[in-house]
């Protein structure tokens, strides 16, 4: 049996906000993995559907999901942003279906204050262009602005019009990125996580978005094993897919956790 592996993204992001990493990632594993991607509710293709306001709801969504596919477990997590707050919760509650967790750039109260959870400097773009605005295309592109440093101009661009795509295609309700960032924002990090299941934390050193800051103090919290990217930006599979791939596959072994090198720190 081929291990499984379960990519989710962040707030109001889906699937195909990927942007093909999936396939990056099953390349740099090999073919005794497989790699599927996840839509929460209130996202992609379910996005006509409710978001809860509690991440543990979100977690019972996706195991529906999932044994909906027939995968029970084990599963090994990538998870971006909220999506780590999703993998925490899964771990925590559900140890015997999750093998191990990969978090990028995620972060959680108590652990860090909010204001390294969102970085005040985003506040007027993400309220002018994200909440109220209308222009799909300037929303995209001036989240690009703000999640990735290694892009050129003109890939923000082509990007930018490729999920402005995807959103009109499969739309983010006013309602459902309220209920998200609610339950972001009343979500508290488990103070511990069960024994035998490796948790990755990977952080980028030039995230403009959130703080580096609150990966280095989830990690510390948990004694887990630390990747830091040098230079790129929240989105590490927009800004640096092989580097993430290669670091994920590295980690994973044969076994995860055990494969140490320095790329990693504990």
């Amino acid at each position: 049996m081929p291990t499984t592996w379960i990519l989710l993204r962040g707030l109001v992001r889906e699937q195909a906000h990927w942007n093909g990493f999936a396939d990056r990632l099953a390349g740099a594993l090999g073919a005794d993995h497989r790699v599927m991607c996840m839509d929460l509710p209130g996202n992609g293709v379910r996005h006509r559907d409710r978001s809860p306001t509690r991440i543990a709801a979100m977690v019972d969504a996706a195991r529906e999901d999932l044994a909906g596919r027939g995968v029970d477990g084990p599963i090994h997590l990538v998870a971006l942003s909220l999506g780590g707050m999703v993998a925490m919760d899964w771990l925590q509650r559900h140890p015997r279906q999750v093998a191990a967790a990969a978090l990028i750039n995620s972060s959680a109260a108590p652990v860090s204050p909010f204001w390294h959870r969102l970085k005040p400097a985003n506040y007027g773009a993400i309220v002018r262009h994200g909440l109220l605005g209308r222009d799909r295309l300037k929303r995209e592109r001036m989240i690009l602005e703000i999640t990735t440093n290694r892009l050129s101009d003109a890939d923000k661009d082509r990007i930018a019009r490729q999920f402005q795509r995807i959103d009109e295609a499969r739309p983010v309700s006013a309602a459902n990125t309220v209920r998200q960032l609610w339950a972001a924002a009343r979500f508290r990090a488990p103070k511990t996580l069960p024994e035998g299941r490796p948790v990755l934390v990977i952080s980028a050193a030039g995230d403009r978005l959130v703080d580096p800051r609150c990966s280095a103090a989830l990690a510390r919290r948990w004694s887990a094993q630390r990747a830091v990217h040098p230079d790129g930006g929240h989105d590490l599979s927009l800004d640096d897919p092989g580097w993430l791939a290669d670091t994920l596959a590295d980690w994973a072994g044969p076994t995860p956790g055990l494969n140490k090198t320095a790329a990693f720190d504990d």
